[in-house]
């Protein structure tokens, strides 16, 4: 009986989710109507294109010509401080208890990783290369700000629609480096030792080989990463990619590992904006903590997460999502999904360390 509703419980967090399917998971009812005019690939007002880089703080890392200056054109991956930062870069902990209540300052670093010059360019329609260079950039500058010792875990994400949370149509992603490690990762991390005590393996690997197996949720894969559904996710057409060898941190990636990273996580952006009309989303990345002592058990991975409904009063009350689309469902339609890739496959830039950029990373967190 397909249609009955299934309770489902994560693995790793041990959280439970509702699977209530309506119509059996077709992507139509939940497709985002066309919107306004395609973007120009410049726009004047915009504070992330090029020749408007006094609208920003001074960048703190940057992919650039080497003919060109700090702060000006000729650019192709650009970070810089946010202007309003959730964190600041100054100060002490000063960790202190107030009765039963904790307190610390909120010193870390809010950085915006500004992705392509082009200003209507997605990343379903980015250039392989460019891509590339983004995740590489988001690895040095999660590097660089773990060399600060109060910073204990750096959260990557990409919010794309005002749903989801974007202020500014141009390409961008965010990271936040964070005294603490977040509750969530705790419950992760917890589920994972749990899981090796028992079985003494890897929760994420052996999740690998049984999705592999099963195949009802796949979607797409190459020789170092997987994408599929979850099990038990919150969101309908909730995906995560999740690299096939046992890396503990996004870090651990190589120039050898980015280029099929950028592969599939283009290819599953291109078969979620076929099929549900690019579709306002959250992706996150989810790594080990940094500045603690290292365990081995944790397994990266990236979570996209569609924001196609809104969390109500259950969802609010009980911590218990409901999700209206069986994993199963939407992992074959976006696997069934026909691309026609709608790239601009402008001059690919030269990678960093060739002699043809220039890089001015600096952390900008103060000690």
């Amino acid at each position: 009986m397909a249609d009955l509703p299934e309770l489902r419980r994560d693995p790793a967090t041990r959280e439970w989710v509702i699977i209530s399917p309506k119509r059996e998971g077709r992507p139509k009812g939940f497709r985002i109507p066309d919107g306004d005019e395609p973007l120009e690939e410049f726009d004047p007002e915009c504070p992330f294109c090029p020749g408007n880089e006094t609208m920003t703080p001074p960048e703190v890392l940057a992919y650039r010509s080497s003919d060109s200056q700090p702060d000006s054109p000729g650019w192709w991956v650009r970070v810089v401080p946010n202007k309003f930062p959730v964190i600041s870069p100054d100060g002490d902990l000063d960790t202190k208890g107030f009765g039963m209540y904790d307190l610390m300052h909120g010193v870390g670093a809010h950085e915006v990783m500004i992705e392509t010059p082009k200003h209507n360019l997605q990343i379903a329609t980015m250039p392989l290369q460019q891509l590339a260079e983004v995740l590489w950039a988001f690895r040095d500058r999660c590097l660089d700000l773990s060399q600060d010792t109060r910073v204990r875990y750096t959260m990557l994400f990409r919010n794309r629609g005002q749903i989801a949370g974007a202020t500014l149509a141009h390409p961008h992603s965010q990271l936040v480096a964070l005294p603490m490690i977040p509750h969530d990762l705790k419950q992760k991390i917890a589920g994972v030792a749990a899981y090796y005590d028992f079985h003494e393996r890897c929760l994420y690997c052996d999740m690998i080989r049984q999705e592999t197996n099963f195949g009802e949720r796949l979607i797409c894969g190459n020789e170092e990463f997987i994408a599929f559904c979850p099990y038990a996710p919150k969101y309908p057409y909730e995906i995560v990619i999740m690299p096939r060898g046992h890396r503990r941190s996004f870090v651990e990636e190589t120039r050898h590992t980015i280029e099929p990273m950028a592969r599939i996580v283009r290819e599953v952006m291109q078969r979620l904006d076929s099929a549900l009309n690019s579709p306002p989303f959250n992706f996150t990345f989810h790594s080990a903590p940094v500045n603690v002592e290292k365990d081995p058990l944790f397994h990266w991975h990236l979570s996209v997460l569609p924001r196609l409904t809104i969390a109500a009063g259950f969802e609010m009350g009980t911590g218990i999502y409901i999700n209206t689309v069986r994993p199963e469902d939407a992992a074959r339609i976006l696997r069934e999904e026909p691309i026609e890739p709608k790239l601009v496959e402008a001059a690919q830039p030269a990678s960093p360390g060739n002699g043809e950029t220039k890089s001015a990373s600096k952390s900008k967190v103060s000690t």
